[in-house]
C-alpha cells in the first residue's frame, strides 16, 4: 500500500485525493478502492482491469481481477471514473474536465482529447463533452500506424 494510505492524520497533513473522493461519494474507503483510485489518478491513463491488476501487483499491492472489475464498475457507478468501450478490453478512467477520447482501432489504447482539441466538432454539432467523455475517435495509435 502506498505510504499516504498508511500515514496517520496528524491535522497537519491533506487528508489523501482518492480517500477524499471516497468519501465524498458516500464510498467505503477499502484498500482496494483506495488503491485502485490511486493507480489511476496517478497513472492519468485508461486502464483495463487486468491492467490495473498488473500495476498493483508491481507496486506489492495484489486484487484479484474480479474484485478490480467490481471495483471499477462501483467507482464508476458513484461517478469517480469513466468507462472507455472500443476494441478489445473496456477501459476505465478518472472523471473529470470534460474530455473526448480517441480509441485505437488495434490495440484499444485510450487517450483522452480536451474539448479544445474536437472545438470545430463542437461547433458544427452543437454537442459538449461532458467529465466522462462524450465522442470516441477512433483511428490507429502511434504505435501501431495506420
Amino acid at each position: 500500500m502506498s505510504k499516504a494510505r498508511h500515514s496517520r492524520h496528524d491535522g497537519m497533513a491533506a487528508e489523501p485525493e482518492s480517500r477524499r473522493l471516497l468519501r465524498r461519494s458516500d464510498l467505503r474507503c477499502t484498500p482496494g478502492r483506495l488503491g485502485v483510485l490511486d493507480l489511476l489518478l496517478g497513472s492519468g491513463r485508461h486502464l483495463t482491469p487486468l491492467e490495473v491488476c498488473e500495476e498493483l501487483s508491481r507496486s506489492g499491492d495484489s486484487i484479484h481481477p474480479t474484485t478490480a472489475y467490481r471495483t471499477l464498475e462501483a467507482l464508476t457507478a458513484a461517478g469517480l471514473t469513466h468507462a472507455v468501450h472500443g476494441p478489445g478490453p473496456t477501459r476505465y478512467g478518472i472523471t473529470g474536465d470534460p474530455h473526448h477520447h480517441s480509441v485505437c482501432r488495434r490495440c484499444g489504447q485510450v487517450e483522452g482529447l480536451t474539448s479544445r482539441h474536437l472545438t470545430e466538432a463542437a461547433e458544427l454539432t452543437g454537442l459538449l463533452p461532458d467529465a466522462s467523455g462524450s465522442l470516441l475517435v477512433y483511428g490507429y495509435c502511434a504505435r501501431c500506424g495506420g
